[in-house]
């Protein structure tokens, strides 16, 4: 907003009177309080302690014992979606992420990009004084944009806030993260040998940057927007933390069900009648087809727990140890904010509020995983083989998620999980606390509210009024409401009456207490919507969605569906996408350069994304490397992409070239030169894949081949990845191996640089259309919602 200048300009400064008014940086009002929005992800309503489940979050209880908890909170049931609501006070569709960002299409519900005249939180408050910090998870941003060569007006930096640190996608390492500062990616200060976790690296930014300013401005209150990795796919977690749950899921997941929602009952988060689902509430690939015959995605199929073998509930109970060790790591490093908080004064007067972006995810399919990188590349989980790393689970080496009956468990009492628009999907836990702002201490609130509530709520406690413009550009209205009003009334009437839902196909509407809710599967492609069956439930009263009402009241059922079309309508909510994962992956996007037949790589720049990098799985490809070598000694990586969970390098080691390929994470395959590197100036180093079709699609299997200049120095048969390594989130890199290594074979010492030489450049040739697993690369890409 421009503030008119209210001085006096004449030609001699002396007759002129300065007014500083226009030029001033702005102030929060005296005494204004600081926000924290902390956004877990992928944690169920019934997860945490304080929600009765079986993790231990005594420091998430902490903030609960100080203020509220919400138990008809909502999201929109994946995270893109929700975290524009949250930053926003929009609805998802309005802020055009009807879905992840990596499934943006050309439409205004769901290119991937918030519009400027639906500013962030973090603009509104910086611009009245307040500093704005964000660390974690972003995923905000279109993949195109998730590179150095791009914009960056959808970064952090572009939507106001003046520091950030993470990383701008779905997923990553929590040992080996992507992480980006500022406006460029950087290495990671330490090893997992050293202590490092991505938990514990943000919380200690976190705080950094508020001592920062503090130091300067020590009255100026802060805005934080602190998004851990916990508890989204890959599971990982310090050993010490998984050990304290040892044992403590060996009964499963129905038991664990049943014994939470006692606890629910007695603490009041749910009502005293509520009752369970069935583990397969909307069906199986036997019990529900589509309008055209199509069978239920298997992907979303629960196995009962005593259908399983001793090894199975071995594996599964494990899997459920490690999710709980890390929210309860992710919650003690809260814990460590608490108490900067504390010492510093601040917590008094700093209003914070803890929510989960959707329901726990059933993403890991019946059976769970142990390496994500298998079902990308259609090779089944091998129980002998999973068992073989349980000790390993949530650790570097393996890059895991559970199977979908602990989603059922974690989100107790409801049915079904992220994705769906059943509460399973989208009642999430909402804690809010503010000592000096409100009264209740550790009461709860049943009143009806959504994640585009937080904005207003937000703006309401600071006494801030939204502004009309943002940068020039007039802003639209908000879709939240304030939650201030149950602050300090148990017994208010709440404030919403009407909230939309849209997923994926999956459709649902709340209208005052009521809610209407489709049996549509995600991503099943099935369209026919007006075939669909609407169920209905009085979730005032009956919030696990167990009895459908629909058969009784069908006229209630047709005010609801038109409810739903109007508010759709209002929301931009149209075209509804449903496509399977593949209709979804290959459909064209606007990218920043088009695919070529030659690379050409420099040492030491930053890492390249995978998805602007080479594609060399499907086809042959020849890497060289022109260095000058002046001396016996050289060592290092010359090029590298991907990671132990699936990737390939070229480096050098005792004097001679090695070519490794890691096939899936499941074996190596090294081709070694026979001779001697030699020495001298403009050497080509080199390695030749060509690959034959003695192999079937998908796998790409052929000679790879070693090369000083034009002399072939060794060979050797392998087959190359079919699915892509985004999933482990490494690009590619020229001079080093930065984040999670491809090979435990290189040389030195991390990040393996390449010494005793001068890479000049590394060019990467590819011949040929690539065979692609277009079904698997699309699944592995929702895989990372």
């Amino acid at each position: 907003m421009s503030v008119p200048f209210k001085g006096k300009v004449n030609v001699d400064i002396r007759d002129s009177v300065e007014d500083w008014t226009p030029f001033a940086p702005p102030q929060a009002p005296e005494g204004a309080p600081n926000v924290i929005y902390i956004v877990l992800d992928d944690v169920g309503f019934s997860a945490m302690s304080c929600y009765g489940g079986p993790i231990k979050t005594p420091n998430i209880d902490k903030i609960a014992g100080d203020g509220l908890r919400y138990t008809q909170w909502h999201t929109t049931a994946l995270c893109s979606p929700t975290r524009s609501c949250l930053l926003t006070g929009r609805n998802h569709t309005r802020n055009s992420m009807a879905c992840i960002t990596e499934a943006s299409s050309g439409f205004a519900n769901a290119s991937g990009t918030i519009p400027p005249e639906n500013g962030m939180l973090s603009e509104i408050l910086g611009e009245r004084g307040w500093n704005t910090y964000m660390v974690g998870k972003w995923h905000l941003c279109p993949t195109v944009e998730m590179n150095l060569a791009s914009t960056r007006r959808n970064w952090p930096t572009g939507r106001g806030f003046e520091r950030w640190y993470g990383f701008l996608g779905a997923e990553t390492s929590q040992w080996y993260p992507e992480l980006t500062y500022d406006n460029h990616p950087v290495d990671q200060p330490r090893t997992p040998e050293e202590g490092y976790h991505f938990g514990v690296d943000i919380t200690d930014k976190a705080i950094e940057f508020i001592m920062d300013a503090k130091a300067v401005a020590p009255q100026k209150p802060f805005f934080l927007y602190y998004a851990p990795g916990a508890c989204h796919a890959p599971h990982h977690a310090p050993r010490e933390w998984i050990e304290k749950y040892r044992g403590q899921f060996d009964m499963g997941y129905e038991a664990i069900r049943e014994e939470t929602l006692e606890r629910q009952k007695q603490m009041g988060i749910v009502p005293a009648n509520t009752e369970l689902p069935p583990m397969n509430p909307i069906g199986t690939s036997e019990t529900r087809q589509g309008p055209e015959g199509q069978p239920f995605p298997a992907l979303d199929v629960t196995r009962p727990w005593d259908s399983l073998s001793a090894e199975e509930k071995r594996l599964f109970g494990r899997m459920a140890e490690v999710y709980a060790g890390f929210l309860s790591h992710a919650d003690d490093q809260i814990g460590r904010l608490l108490d900067y908080l504390e010492e510093s004064g601040e917590r008094e007067n700093t209003l914070i509020m803890v929510v989960s972006d959707n329901g726990a995810s059933g993403e890991g399919g019946p059976d769970g995983s142990v390496n994500e990188m298998l079902f990308m590349n259609g090779i089944p989980d091998d129980i002998t083989a999973n068992l073989a790393m349980l000790d390993d689970l949530g650790g570097p080496k393996t890059y895991n998620h559970y199977p979908n009956g602990w989603a059922m468990a974690f989100n107790t009492p409801f049915k079904m999980w992220k994705r769906y628009e059943f509460n399973g999907g989208t009642s999430d836990p909402c804690v809010i606390s503010w000592p000096a702002g409100m009264k209740a201490k550790g009461e709860i609130r049943a009143q009806y509210h959504h994640a585009i509530d937080l904005v207003p709520t937000v703006l309401d406690a600071l006494g801030v009024q939204a502004p009309d413009t943002i940068k020039g550009h007039t802003q639209s209205h908000f879709d939240g409401v304030s939650m201030r009003y149950s602050f300090d009334d148990q017994a208010a009437a709440g404030q919403r009456q009407t909230q939309f839902f849209s997923m994926l196909g999956s459709r649902g509407i709340w209208h005052d207490g009521w809610k209407a809710v489709t049996t549509h599967p995600t991503l099943a492609g099935w369209a026919h919507y007006n075939d669909d069956d609407w169920e209905l439930y009085h979730v005032e009263v009956d919030r696990s969605e167990l009895h459908n009402l629909a058969a009784e009241q069908p006229e209630k059922v047709r005010e609801m569906v038109n409810i739903w079309y109007a508010e759709a309508g209002a929301n931009q909510g149209f075209p509804l996408d449903d496509r399977s994962a593949l209709e979804i992956f290959v459909a064209k996007r606007p990218q920043l350069s088009a695919p070529r037949d030659r690379y050409v790589y420099f040492p030491n720049h930053a890492e390249v994304p995978e998805a602007q990098a080479v594609v060399v799985r499907g086809r042959s490809f020849v890497i060289g490397a022109l260095v000058d070598i002046p001396e016996p000694g050289a060592q290092g990586v010359l090029f590298a992409q991907g990671s132990r969970f699936g990737g390939h390098a070229l480096y050098v080691k005792d004097n001679r070239l090695h070519y490794v390929n890691s096939f899936v994470g499941m074996f190596e395959q090294m081709v070694v030169a026979t001779d001697e590197l030699p020495t001298g100036t403009d050497l080509i180093l080199s390695a030749s894949f060509e690959k034959d079709d003695v192999d079937p699609p998908p796998v790409t299997a052929g000679i790879l081949s070693l090369y000083y200049g034009e002399t072939k120095v060794g060979e050797g048969r392998i087959k190359t990845q079919p699915g892509s390594y985004m999933i482990a989130g490494e690009g590619l890199s020229i001079g080093r191996d930065v984040g999670d290594q491809v090979t435990e074979d290189y040389p030195g010492e991390r990040p393996f640089r390449f010494t005793g030489g001068t890479i000049k450049r590394v060019a990467v040739d590819v011949s040929g259309e690539p065979y692609i697993d277009l079904e698997r690369e699309a699944q592995g890409m929702l895989m990372r919602e």
